[in-house]
């Protein structure tokens, strides 16, 4: 069976109060993007891995390969306006049957156990979506109405989220609305439910300074 990986990488690095792209951004010496390339293919050389990058950063990032003599094959795919559209572009270039995850470049710890669990299960349910309990208090505010939220049925999504190929090219046939915030969300649009697997709190996105920061401390404890 073909496998894809399409690692979303349209940040702006904005919210981590860097000019750099916060794919690019560097983690342990190297940047983000390059550790969830290599999670995908340490996982299974024979992934083809399709890497959604707005045109702007297409050249920083072959300039980025040179310097750090980055070799895992992949190919690059224009990123669209949104993650949304960025995703439809690399769905497009999928010719053949098979089973296709899609990737937040923003989650460089991503494991090769959870990588392997969602390829599984979307194997046997057509989709797998990691997720992960709530264990903070949640309340929800309208105006200065606040309302406490019964934390046990909430999950947090994380990525890689992995589906049949041809069931998630489907589903981004739809057109764009605003509410769809992942792949899940489209294929849930079409009156389908999606497989939940077991997540991990490790599996963090970097999104703001703090959150490279335990990205750091994370990535030193994995390998002591």
């Amino acid at each position: 069976m073909d496998k894809y990986a399409i690692i979303v990488a349209g940040g702006t690095g904005s919210r981590l109060n860097s000019k750099t792209p916060k794919q690019f951004v560097l983690l342990a010496g190297i940047p983000v993007l390059m550790h969830s390339i290599n999670a995908f293919h340490r996982y299974d050389p024979n992934v083809k891995i399709l890497v959604s990058l707005h045109p702007d950063y297409t050249r920083e990032w072959e300039q980025l390969c040179e310097k750090f003599n980055f070799q895992i094959q992949h190919t690059v795919v224009g990123g669209g306006e949104t993650r949304f559209h960025s995703v439809r572009n690399a769905l497009t270039t999928i010719t053949v049957d098979g089973l296709v995850a899609v990737h937040d470049a923003a989650r460089p710890l991503v494991s090769q156990q959870l990588i392997a669990h969602t390829f599984e299960q979307a194997g046997k349910y057509k989709s797998a979506v990691p997720a992960i309990a709530v264990n903070e208090t949640v309340r929800s505010t309208e105006g200065n109405y606040v309302k406490l939220i019964d934390r046990s049925s909430l999950r947090i999504i994380q990525t890689p989220q992995v589906f049949d190929i041809r069931l998630l090219q489907t589903a981004y046939r739809q057109e764009y609305v605003i509410g769809f915030t992942d792949d899940a969300s489209l294929v849930e649009a079409m009156g389908m439910q999606v497989h939940l697997v077991q997540g991990s709190t490790r599996n963090i996105k970097i999104t703001l300074p703090g959150d490279l920061e335990v990205a750091e401390l994370y990535y030193r404890q994995e390998l002591k």
